[in-house]
């Protein structure tokens, strides 16, 4: 059985004896490792694995002979194409001999981060968007901007030049981490400088390596102390009007990703608004609105990247948020709260990021092992929303849309009222769609045995109070 398991996924299995000494090992794939499996052969593994892994392994082996289940390990190992993440198992084949099955899961790690570096830049972007709205003190506006662009940048320092129409200069404002107050009596004329040119060019100006091209921080004798490398200028720019230039500093060379430099754009959107709206308090409605349809369009760009992903559920999200938003009203859900269903309804399988191709991408029907991982997938989706306070309403649907009325759904078996109203109003709406969807291992139910199994599974999967008016809604939709 285990070698049927080893050839049909990329995993190395170690035989280990009581002392932990390698007998034999199992793979289709020998780079799968570190370092070719034969080189393991006779050795104990903690001669041959790092002492990090080693010591985690001599661990869950001793657990195992004091009768304790051991943990799951996981560790990093660096390989020619950067870090790489394992998982490691054991298996108690008998009192003298164990298994250790190790599965590389850096794909998922790396997807893992991905997400995650995403969702810290949203709630960046949120806390930029609070503090925009909840004061026109430009100074404090600016602090919180510029602590978010050295948080999330990892540069050194920062500071804002804003153009002051009188003196038709731009001037210093406000800077963070800098050595010196070197930069703080700054006025530059348009073209002047690296920020000058950011300004009246209305580019982002970019200098690899001040060190060589001194000339225009002339400014300040005492500049050249502070030791910076890399510099950028990025003009703020709001309704087509030049409001000031956002300049960032490094004391060692920047090597820009295409994601740095799209979040570097947004952080300098993020200031020219701040700035526009300290100017221009009564255009703050219409800022935030183009903030939401920013957060918006992201969203639906996560669930489109799910979509992706899942052949399996190509058009699935746009087709349960539509009718979740019918049903709701329907119901009667206030229509403040319309919003945050649709966000919900849009990542209710956001989670699913986290799940192994193996497994989503299987195209029969999973066993019982591969169930309790897919089963997780809600609690993934908690997981990586909950940083994002903007998101927080909507949360309900991905975490609880699995939930059944009569308590037997997952992830935490509650029953009844206590599922979330949003979860229950979903979870028609996604069984109904799913269910006349094809899938690899099934065709499309029709919609009339849908909606017999709907009606069926009142009292049971389903709130028994609005299972009637969904299948009204669905009759009705039948009609046109």
């Amino acid at each position: 059985m285990l070698q049927a398991v080893v050839k049909a996924l990329p995993l190395l299995l170690l035989e280990i004896d009581e002392s932990g000494l390698i007998f034999d090992y199992k793979t289709e794939d020998p780079s799968v490792f570190h370092m070719h499996p034969d080189t393991f052969l006779n050795r104990n593994f903690q001669e041959v694995l790092p002492p990090n892994v080693s010591d985690q392994l001599k661990q869950a082996l001793m657990a195992i002979q004091q009768g304790t289940p051991p943990g799951l390990v996981t560790y990093s190992l660096p390989m020619e194409d950067g870090e790489h993440w394992f998982e490691a198992r054991f298996i108690s084949s008998n009192s003298n001999k164990q298994t250790i099955i190790i599965q590389d899961v850096t794909t998922y790690r790396r997807n893992e981060i991905k997400i995650q570096k995403q969702l810290d830049q949203m709630s960046a972007l949120r806390a930029i968007d609070r503090a925009i709205a909840s004061s026109v003190d430009i100074n404090l506006t600016l602090s919180v901007l510029l602590t978010q662009v050295i948080n999330h940048l990892q540069i050194d320092a920062a500071s804002i030049l804003l153009w002051n129409k009188g003196s038709e200069r731009l001037e210093y404002i406000t800077g963070l981490g800098f050595h010196s107050s070197a930069l703080s009596h700054t006025k530059l004329k348009l073209g002047e400088g690296y920020a000058g040119i950011a300004a009246l060019e209305q580019q982002v100006v970019y200098v690899d390596n001040l060190s060589n091209r001194k000339t225009d921080f002339l400014r300040s004798s005492s500049f050249i102390d502070e030791g910076f490398i890399s510099y950028y200028g990025i003009p703020l720019i709001a309704k087509g009007e030049v409001h000031g230039v956002l300049e960032i500093f490094k004391r060692s060379p920047i090597d820009p990703t295409p994601e740095w430099l799209a979040f570097l754009e947004m952080l300098g959107g993020q200031a020219a608004i701040a700035v526009d709206n300290a100017m221009l308090f009564n255009t703050l409605q219409r800022t935030n609105a183009e903030l939401t349809f920013a957060y918006q369009a992201t969203i639906e760009g996560w669930s489109q990247a799910l979509d992706l992903r899942d052949h399996e559920t190509e058009g699935h999200t746009r087709r349960v948020k539509e009718l979740t938003i019918q049903l709701s009203r329907l119901i009667g859900v206030d229509e403040v709260e319309l919003p945050h269903i649709q966000r919900g309804a849009i990542l209710h399988d956001i989670g699913k990021m986290a799940i192994p191709d193996k497994i989503l991408h299987k195209p029969g029907p999973l066993d019982e092992q591969e169930w309790e991982i897919m089963r997780r997938h809600p609690k993934y989706a908690y997981d990586l929303l909950s940083p994002i306070e903007y998101l927080a309403p909507a949360r309900d649907i991905p975490l609880y849309h699995h939930e059944k009325w009569d308590g037997s759904g997952y992830p935490y078996g509650l029953k009844g009222e206590d599922i979330p109203r949003a979860a229950r109003i979903f979870a028609l709406v996604d069984v109904y769609d799913a269910l006349t969807s094809d899938r690899p291992y099934r065709s499309a139910w029709s919609r009339q045995d849908a909606i017999g199994y709907i009606q069926e599974q009142a009292g049971r999967h389903f709130d028994p109070n609005m299972t009637p008016v969904f299948l009204q809604m669905m009759k009705s939709e039948y009609k046109h």
